[in-house]
Parts: structure tokens; C-alpha cells; sequence
């Protein structure tokens, strides 16, 4: 297999299951070139109705086929029903060889599994959570798996380069000619964002709904004019587990010490001050962190211009307290964040699109000023991991975090030293989710290290309380409370690929060895 060496040192096939690869050359270094991929015409004529029977109607209604790409979102999280129906649909109609392209797939959706087994699912394109991850990770799955940023999701469909057959819409409220929005219903779950991109895109669209209400479904976040199908069925999912493992806040004193740092961090490079933009990512830490900022930003009467994101009650707060005069929501990470949208003027939807997606005009994160973002390792480099554990098992997703990385002024990340007997801070991560290049401070418990790229920023924290460390003595500290880590054993082949979300490639995993 002919490989080329990209800009974080990876060895990256050139081509791959007839799939040509590009290496990862370093930050907007892949700019895009040409137009954006066409969507499809569609045709209703007057008395033709859209509400069919049952799922299985719908599907036969969209032509499917084996060896189609079907999509999916990810905004009711662990609680989603819809792809496990769909999927379970679609294996007894006797289809084979799907290519599965959701926004994200979460620990609930383990039944997918078997399908993978049976030759159902040939290969997915998007983020994979635990069972499904460790499936792959394992070579249970025939074909590749792509992984991509939410943003880079949207690039590769506006480009063309993900094709998407039928699009299915969990949609908490919709009218029978399927116009679809988040916010009301038993399973309401804030704005439908992620798929926007695939109703404007994809050859056939089909919304599911428990809540069929009369038209027109107030307000539309997917109209009408995009989707072909409505089904109506007992429940999409349970809006309460949108609040899954990476939505809840740490509270070990451990890791609310380095949420502290990660604080005292934004505080004297300059970035906690009026006017300001902040987002978290998902994990533990990052919403401990934004608890943090929202305190002293009342005690300090601070107001940032606005902060955006998945968003919680925490971020809520620091709005009704007057600390904040916009929350910009690509997703709701709990029913608080829900409810607020409904009443709150000021709480707007924006899309992955508009948030993430490098290959636009005005992508959001380019004028962000502080992500605080989690990982499952770090490099002495500054390279990221966040889709593999150290035993080379694909568990988790990449989500914005390599969108939000790249754009924003100052980005954290956020991270014990070792975790048991498993260093975190080490030579080289087992997967390069995010590059060196978008990293600007790594803050542990022992410390916070600074990129050495980042001169101006060192210039302005010489002198200050912060306890600054060079990277290599956090990796001593793993090895010697940790031990040196010994590197997985894999087989030679690959089974999932890391692309960077202008399209080029991170990093390759390869199957673990039993």
C-alpha cells in the first residue's frame, strides 16, 4: 500500500477501497475549488399525499436499494429511537451492503451492531459511540469507516463527496406535508440542525414523527418543500437521555481543579472580558469550566457578546444573570436548553453549516475566542486524541472539536495527566484527531503547557500565578506515576480513516489484534 507522510507525521494510503485520500497538509491549507454538489428536484402534484402507512411504505416509496447511503441526526443523543427502527426496517425488508451516514451514533444504538454482522451495515461515514465503535475497532464491519467533524460532515456533503440516498428526519413535531421542527412535543429536542444539510442534499427525504400535528407545524425549521415522505410512529425517542455520559458536569475534585486552571487560564491570557465569545465542548470538565466562567463573570459584572455550542443550563444561567446577550445553539444538550429556546428571544438556532463548516463564507468558530475542549490523550507535539482509547478501541466521535480547535483564538484542552495506570500525556497519541497545529494550551492537574507556537501567548503569561510546564515534564510525570505505555497491537488492516474537516486526512486505525 503506497502511503505519504502528512503534516502531523502520519503515514496516509494514497488510495483506500478505491477511495483516493489526501494528507493532511496543515490549517485551511485544502481550499475549495468549484461549486457545491446539486440537490434533487422532487414532484407533487395536488391531491398526492405524503403521509404514508408505516416505514416500510416510505422506504419502498424512496426506491431504496441494497448498497445505499441512508443518514441520520444525532439531537435526541442516546435517546434516539429512530436508527435502530429504520435500521431494523430496512434488514427485514431484505436490503443488504448500506452505507450508514449518521451525524453520530451513541451507546443505544448497540442493536446496529448485529447488523453489521449480518452484512446489513457495510460501512459508516460519521461518528461512532462505544459498542459500534469497538465493533469496527475489532474488524466486524466489511467496509471503511469515515470519520468526520460536524462541520466537516456538512463540507463533504455539500461537496458531493457523501452522497446521501434517503435522509431520515426524527422529527419531535411535523404536518402531514413535512414541515418539521424540534421544539414542541413529547420528545422535543431543541433545533434540527444536523439535518438541514441532509434534506437540502439527499435524493429522497423521509420524516418520522410521534407528534403529526395540523399544518402548518409552527415554527419550520425543515420545510416542506425538502422532504417527501412523513411517517407517523409511537415515540422517536426520550428526549431525557439527551443528557448522556460526555452532557454531565465533573464534579470530582480532580477534574473540577483543572476546570479551575483552564479559568485562570482564560483570565490572564486576556479572553474573560466584555464583548467576549466562549464555547464548551461536550465532556465533563468543559461544562465545569463554563459553571466557573459563569460565577466570575457575575462577581465581575463581565458580558460577552455571545456563546454558542451544544448548549446547557449552565450556559443559560450565565444569560439570565446578564452575563451574556446572545446564546447561539447548534444543539441542545439537555430539556433546560429546550425550553429556554422557546421563550428566550435571544437564544438562536444556527446550523453546523454556519457553525463548522470550513468551505463557507462566515463560518462561526473563525471568530471564536475560547473553546475549552476534553480529550482521551495528548502528545508532546500537541497532537490530539479524542476518537481512540490507549488499547486502540474506536469509542468515540469527533464532533466540533477539530472545527472549533482550528478557529478559535485560544483553544484549551483539558485533561488529567494519566488516568490510573493509563498515561494521557505520551510520546505519541494512538489517533491524531486534532493536529498540533490547532492546539494552543494543554491544562492538566499537574500543570499547563503551552504551545511553543504560540509565542505571544507566552509572552503574555510570563510573570502571572499560572504554574506553566513544558509539555515533556507532564509525559514524565505520566510515565513515572503510570508507567510507559506499551503501543496496541494491530493487524494490518484498516478499518477506520480520521479525515480533517477540510476534507484531508488525520489518521488511519487499524483492526486490533485479539
Amino acid at each position: 500500500m503506497k502511503t505519504v507522510k502528512n503534516a502531523v507525521g502520519r503515514d496516509i494510503p494514497t488510495e483506500l477501497e478505491g477511495r483516493k485520500l489526501k494528507p493532511y497538509k496543515g490549517l485551511f491549507k485544502n481550499p475549495p475549488r468549484g461549486r457545491k454538489a446539486g440537490g434533487y428536484f422532487g414532484y407533487v402534484k395536488p391531491g398526492d399525499k405524503k403521509l404514508q402507512p408505516s416505514l416500510e411504505d416510505a422506504i419502498s416509496a424512496c426506491g431504496l436499494k441494497d448498497g445505499m447511503t441512508v443518514s441520520f441526526h444525532h439531537h435526541l443523543r442516546d435517546g434516539d429511537y429512530v436508527v435502530n427502527m429504520v435500521m431494523k426496517t430496512i434488514a427485514e425488508m431484505g436490503f443488504k451492503n448500506m452505507v450508514v451516514a449518521p451525524s453520530a451514533l451513541f451507546p443505544c444504538h448497540e442493536p446496529l451492531v448485529e447488523l453489521i454482522d449480518q452484512g446489513i451495515i457495510h460501512s459508516i461515514e460519521g461518528s461512532v459511540n462505544g459498542p459500534i465503535g469497538d465493533a469496527i475497532s475489532h474488524g466486524r464491519m466489511k467496509g471503511l469507516s469515515i470519520l468526520r467533524s460536524h462541520g466537516g460532515r456538512v463540507r463533504a456533503i455539500e461537496s458531493g463527496e457523501l452522497k446521501i440516498d434517503v435522509a431520515f428526519v426524527g422529527a419531535p413535531t411535523a404536518d402531514d406535508q413535512g414541515n418539521c421542527n424540534g421544539l414542541h412535543g413529547k420528545s422535543a429536542c431543541g433545533f434540527l440542525g444536523y439535518p438541514v444539510a441532509d434534506s437540502f442534499y439527499a435524493r429522497k427525504v423521509v420524516a418520522i414523527t410521534d407528534n403529526l400535528v395540523d399544518y402548518p407545524a409552527l415554527p419550520i425549521q425543515i420545510s416542506a418543500d425538502y422532504v417527501d415522505y412523513v411517517v407517523r410512529v409511537p415515540s422517536i425517542g426520550d428526549n431525557q437521555k439527551i443528557v448522556s455520559g460526555t452532557t454531565k458536569i465533573a464534579t470530582d475534585p480532580q477534574k473540577t481543579s483543572i476546570a479551575q486552571a483552564a479559568l485562570e487560564l482564560m483570565i490572564h491570557a486576556g479572553m474573560v472580558r466584555n464583548g467576549m465569545s466562549y464555547q464548551a465542548g461536550a465532556g465533563g470538565i468543559s461544562l465545569a469550566t463554563t459553571k466557573f466562567l459563569g460565577d466570575y463573570m457575575k462577581a465581575n459584572n463581565i458580558v460577552a457578546a455571545w456563546m454558542d455550542g451544544g448548549v446547557t443550563e449552565h450556559l443559560i444561567d450565565i444569560y439570565k444573570n446578564g452575563n451574556c446577550k446572545a446564546i447561539l445553539s447548534g444543539q441542545s444538550f439537555d430539556v433546560a436548553s429546550v425550553q429556554d429556546m422557546l421563550t428566550n428571544p435571544d437564544h438562536v438556532a444556527i446550523t453546523p453549516n454556519y457553525y463548522a463548516n470550513p468551505w463557507n463564507k462566515g463560518c462561526l468558530v473563525n471568530i471564536l475566542d475560547t473553546v475549552v475542549l476534553g480529550a482521551t490523550e495528548a502528545d508532546i507535539d500537541f497532537n490530539i486524541n479524542v476518537n481512540t482509547h490507549s488499547d486502540g478501541r474506536l469509542l468515540h466521535g469527533i464532533g466540533g472539536h477539530q472545527d472549533t480547535a482550528a478557529g478559535a483564538e485560544l483553544s484549551i484542552m483539558m485533561m488529567p495527566v494519566f488516568r490510573k495506570t493509563n498515561a494521557i500525556i505520551r510520546d505519541r497519541v494512538t489517533t491524531v484527531s486534532a493536529p498540533s497545529h490547532s492546539v494552543d494550551a494543554i491544562v492538566t492537574d499537574y500543570g499547563i503547557a503551552i504551545n511553543p507556537a504560540r509565542k505571544d501567548l507566552l509572552k503574555k503569561l510570563k510573570g502571572t500565578p499560572l504554574k506553566l510546564v513544558d509539555i515533556k515534564e507532564l509525559r514524565d510525570i505520566a510515565y513515572s506515576e503510570a508507567g510507559k505505555p506499551e503501543e496496541p497491537e494491530y493487524l494490518d488492516r484498516i478499518v477506520s480513516a480520521v479525515q480533517f474537516r477540510d476534507g484531508t486526512y488525520l489518521d488511519v486505525i487499524r483492526q486490533i489484534k485479539e
